[in-house]
């Protein structure tokens, strides 16, 4: 990683957010998100990206403990078309959809030109260090300095959870992927940041089976008029059907509906109730 030049050592600049149901998300482009990490890496100060869908929201709005640990996150960016359209009819719109899928390719993308070394942390075994290989060949001079999956319990083993801890420190990462689902890996992540605390650590998921091809994408027109989440019910309908439908579709409307009353409201009556 390059070292900070005195420029950049300036004190962290606010980034505009929306207020969804008492969760603040910024409003930020994906473009613009992965230049805020460049810049925060060149000042030597890490951070923490959290990208909430509208499962991650339901959980934000009503688990106490859950709001908290992502409070803790320095971004908060939308991955889900219903936090869009939610925004839009509140009259506080986002840019766009930063889906944490995607963002393994731009900041992949940007460590191959920075030298930044990452770190790939979780997925079904053997992901991983797929991931690696794919995005290494994606993005000559790509430094992946280590993968680690550990296995399942590991957080409740001493010993596994030192050998995480050794292979973080043997590869001094400057971008740390997680895909371990969530609320896991955003409670790895707030347990180990501090041990490194110059790099950024961000919660991706699924991604990894993503970049492999083992698990298929939604076509990116499917994925535009948001319906992702169908395509990927289609293809794990037993693990995602609650998630989906029982749990999310409910959710969505009242989302939706508490948004769109919000924005029918005069800029007074939205503060007061923000």
């Amino acid at each position: 990683m390059k070292e900070p030049t005195p420029a950049a050592s300036a004190e962290r600049m606010p980034l505009p957010a929306v207020d969804l149901l008492g969760v603040d998300v910024h409003a930020i482009s994906e473009v613009r998100c992965v230049d805020f990490i460049a810049a925060e890496l060149a000042a030597g100060r890490g951070g923490w990206v959290v990208t909430p869908n509208l499962d991650h929201l339901r959980r934000l709005v009503r688990e106490s403990e859950f709001r908290e640990l992502c409070a803790r996150a320095d971004l908060r960016v939308a991955d889900g078309m219903p936090l869009v359209w939610a925004a839009r009819l509140q009259r506080t719109p986002l840019p766009e959809r930063v889906a944490g899928s995607n963002l393994i390719w731009s900041l992949a993308r940007r460590s191959a030109r920075e030298a930044w070394r990452v770190f790939l942390l979780g997925g079904d075994p053997g992901t991983a260090d797929g991931a690696a290989e794919v995005l290494r060949a994606s993005f000559p001079g790509l430094v992946i300095a280590g993968t680690h999956c550990p296995a399942p319990g590991f957080e409740r083993d001493p010993a596994r959870r030192a050998a995480l801890i050794e292979a973080l420190a043997r590869a001094a990462p400057d971008v740390v992927f997680v895909a371990l689902g969530s609320p896991k890996q955003e409670r790895l992540i707030d347990a180990l940041r501090g041990l490194h605390p110059r790099a950024w650590w961000l919660g991706v998921g699924i991604s990894f089976s993503f970049v492999t091809g083992e698990v298929r994408r939604a076509p990116r027109w499917v994925q535009s008029i948001g319906l992702e989440w169908l395509h990927r019910l289609v293809q794990d309908p037993r693990r995602l059907f609650r998630r989906y439908v029982i749990d999310g579709l409910p959710f969505a409307l009242v989302l939706l509906g508490s948004c769109a009353w919000r924005g029918l409201c005069s800029p007074e009556d939205r503060r007061r109730s923000a």
